[in-house]
């Protein structure tokens, strides 16, 4: 069986949820042109607590993890099914590294749910959380990625959920297209490391906005799969969209084993560049 794709998407704000933009029509475009796996594990932000866990529950709940929103964002729900068995396999595949089952605690937060309602909509295909444990050094995570590598040799898709850029204190909430020079710098800095030596993603610690860049690690984090993935399988990771909201998010987005299926549709809506809106006949 080939390797199933692995993302990194950037997610922005939950109202992508509802919105219909350059960057959801991407995430549809993954959908419809990566290859059906077989369940999605998902690594998001917003599941950031001093634990390694995932979910095990057969059906989990659709957290609102939000407020100041309107009512019909706290009405979505994602109903997708969770795999009690995978998350099991899931805990014996890592050991010595040990996770925690969630069977009644968590579910699937906006980092997940407002991604997936645009790449599977239908929200048919088992759905597993991976929590980001935030009592572990930033390695750590690299580690536990490359021991979840085997998992997309059994036709699981494993999809990381962020920002490269994440600093709320910055935004410009009326300017959703804005990018600060230091955001651009940053998130620039970063896809040049993924392109050619994800293992050492480490290494944008030492750039001068990093700090101003990722003034909390949450969001940032979830990259770290992505690259600790790459890095297990000696190949680089490629851009699929680049972009930025509201001058200080960054809403990149970069695959591992996705980039050549994308492009056997040249209509794909991934390949737009940034700031061309969508295709309007799909409203």
């Amino acid at each position: 069986m080939p390797k199933t794709p692995a993302l990194f998407i950037g997610h922005g704000s939950p109202m992508n949820t509802l919105e219909q933009n350059g960057y959801t029509e991407a995430w549809r475009a993954f959908g419809r042109h990566l290859p059906r796996p077989r369940a999605l594990l998902v690594v998001s932000a917003h599941w950031y607590f001093g634990a390694t866990a995932i979910t095990a529950m057969p059906q989990p709940r659709t957290i609102h993890d939000f407020y100041g929103f309107p009512q019909a964002l706290f009405d979505f729900e994602y109903p997708a099914p969770g795999d009690s068995d995978l998350a099991r396999e899931i805990t014996e595949l890592v050991k010595p590294q040990w996770i925690g089952l969630d069977r009644d605690q968590w579910g699937l937060d906006h980092g997940t749910w407002s991604v997936l309602a645009h790449m599977y909509p239908d929200a048919d295909i088992p759905v597993l959380q991976l929590s980001i444990n935030a009592l572990r050094p930033l390695d750590y995570h690299l580690q536990l990625a490359a021991s979840l590598a085997p998992l997309r040799e059994q036709g699981v898709m494993i999809v990381a959920s962020g920002n490269v850029v994440h600093n709320l204190r910055e935004l410009q909430w009326k300017q959703p297209d804005l990018a600060y020079d230091w955001a651009e710098r940053f998130d620039d800095a970063v896809a040049e490391q993924l392109s050619q030596a994800p293992a050492d993603i480490l290494r944008v610690l030492d750039h001068p906005d990093y700090r101003l860049a990722v003034p909390t690690p949450d969001h940032f984090i979830p990259l770290l799969y992505l690259a600790g993935l790459a890095a297990a399988d000696g190949k680089a990771l490629e851009p699929l969209v680049r972009g930025h909201a509201m001058g200080s998010i960054s809403m990149s987005c970069f695959g591992l084993g996705a980039d050549i299926e994308l492009r056997k549709d040249p209509g794909c809506a991934a390949k737009l560049p940034t700031g061309v809106p969508p295709d309007q006949t799909n409203m």
